[in-house]
């Protein structure tokens, strides 16, 4: 079990509770659920970085965990000098190392590079190269936490497809992640977390349609005409918000370059003029990939309960998981100040049209003979 403390220590908040499952030889359990679940502290525990306050973990065999990509890297050192150094902190001996190189840096696809220091990398390219040190590790047991968000869809391909060979090799793996249609894909098993309790384990179809369920069943924020960040009375608030699928049915799922319709209920408790409503879709590592904005036309706030709604014709993002974020702010106030700012969920896009690159870019095109 794991334990947190709060404020003053007069009260435990327990990340994970009564958790209890046995994961087979060779098989692929996934653990989903909704940010601060407890998925990542599970494999904290399972790796012995937490402690558990009671209970007992068994472990049978060599494990080896992709935790934190590239977080052994330093930034001064060469690619070439990191894979060394990543390599042997994650367990492997340098002759090991040596045998692998050329393997590691051909997945990772920065040969041109190798002997350029890390800090000079991009993002890509370095979570790329993190992930490939650790795809080549000897282990009977693997933990996997949201490494199928690296790098671009091709990267992403490449990715599965090596955790896929792991497992036919008789790994066992243990698989975190908001990315449902590679948990699906990916899972002999899986477990449904909510607020640290497992609410469901079975067949990966049967749980995800679960975790839908539990998803757009969260209840709306409570609204109140509170001070925001700034200390200033809050002139309007976010209510709710929700992802609707062509068929004006709500959803948390959607497919690449397919439509949505997002709707947002707002309460203003006094004129609000000139304000911008916008939705951000972050990455799970913090990235801003794309946002929706009523910023192109001016929008005033009249007191009273308002519904904003965005239409997309075609989704322009790429297969992953995505935390959104929605926020009212004055046009020309600083950007990091807000009216009101809320997380209102984690959105999943499949694969729906194909992609290449980060994102999906809607397009039409004609064809026709130059003697035309």
């Amino acid at each position: 079990m794991g334990r947190l403390l709060r404020g003053g220590n007069t009260s435990d908040f327990w990340a994970v509770n009564d958790v209890s499952f046995v994961v087979e030889r060779g098989e692929a359990l996934g653990i989903i659920g909704h940010n601060g679940a407890g998925k990542s502290t599970i494999l904290k525990l399972l790796n012995n970085i937490t402690r558990p306050t009671r209970g007992e973990i068994a472990i049978a065999g060599k494990l080896s965990a992709l935790i934190e990509v590239a977080s052994g890297f330093h930034p001064d050192l060469t690619g070439r000098e990191n894979v060394y150094l990543n390599g042997s902190l994650l367990g492997m001996r340098r002759a090991e190392i040596t045998s692998k190189l050329a393997s590691i840096i051909e997945f990772a696809g920065v040969a041109p590079f190798i002997d350029t220091p890390v800090k000079r990398y991009s993002t890509g390219m370095y979570l790329r190269l993190g992930f490939a040190i650790a795809a080549h590790l000897e282990a009977d047991i693997l933990l996997l936490d949201e490494v199928l968000a690296v790098g671009d869809a091709n990267f992403q391909a490449k990715c599965i497809n090596r955790v896929t060979e792991l497992k036919r090799a008789g790994k066992t793996i243990v698989f975190v992640s908001h990315n449902l249609s590679a948990v699906e894909n990916l899972c002999d098993r899986v477990l449904l977390l909510d607020h640290g309790q497992v609410v469901v384990s079975g067949a990966p179809r049967d749980v995800i349609a679960e975790y839908e369920k539990l998803r757009l069943a969260l209840p709306p924020a409570e609204v109140k005409n509170v001070s925001n960040a700034t200390g200033r009375p809050m002139a309007a608030a976010i209510d709710t918000a929700a992802f609707l699928d062509p068929q004006a049915q709500r959803t948390m799922t959607f497919a690449t370059g397919g439509a949505f319709r997002m709707r947002i209920e707002l309460t203003a408790w006094e004129s609000c003029e000139d304000v911008v409503v916008e939705v951000y879709f972050y990455s799970v590592f913090g990235n801003l990939h794309t946002h929706l904005s009523t910023a192109d036309k001016e929008l005033h706030l009249q007191p009273g309960e308002i519904v904003v709604e965005f239409f997309c014709t075609e989704v322009s993002l790429g297969e992953a998981a995505y935390n959104v974020e929605v926020a009212i702010r004055e046009r020309h106030a600083p950007f990091s100040e807000y009216v009101d700012y809320k997380r209102v969920g984690v959105i999943n896009v499949e694969r729906g049209k194909p992609v290449h690159g980060v994102f999906h870019t809607p397009h039409t095109w004609t064809v026709r003979s130059l003697l035309d």
